[in-house]
């Protein structure tokens, strides 16, 4: 769980991020583009996650990201459920249903510096 993350539960704010990759995930059948940024910090610094997964947005794709770029963005803490949620009991054990926390709703996107 993001520790940090659930103490500013639904603030909005300002948040930085560095840009590593584009990924995909299925959602409802049909393939989404994502991305991962690392070092998830708010406006004073402070590191809240180590990474988190966004979906690639318009915002996202008008910056022409390369691994390494420092970006800033407006979102929103939220929390969601996460874990297996199917019917095969290994795979409940293995991976159970708990609460974590995102930014959701990322907007106001400006890269701050320029990776490799």
């Amino acid at each position: 769980m993001r520790h940090h993350l659930k103490n500013i539960n639904e603030l909005r704010d300002t948040f930085t991020g560095t840009f590593d990759r584009f990924g995909t995930k299925t959602e409802y059948g049909y393939l989404k583009e994502t991305v991962l940024l690392l070092n998830i910090k708010d406006h004073s610094g402070q590191v809240l996650a180590d990474h988190l997964w966004f979906n690639k947005t318009k915002g996202f794709k008008s910056l022409n990201l390369t691994k390494g770029d420092l970006l800033q963005f407006n979102a929103r803490v939220k929390p969601y459920v996460k874990g297996y949620k199917g019917w095969d009991l290994e795979k409940q054990l293995l991976n159970p249903i708990q609460k974590d926390y995102k930014l959701s709703h990322p907007t106001k996107f400006r890269k701050i510096e320029t990776g490799e």
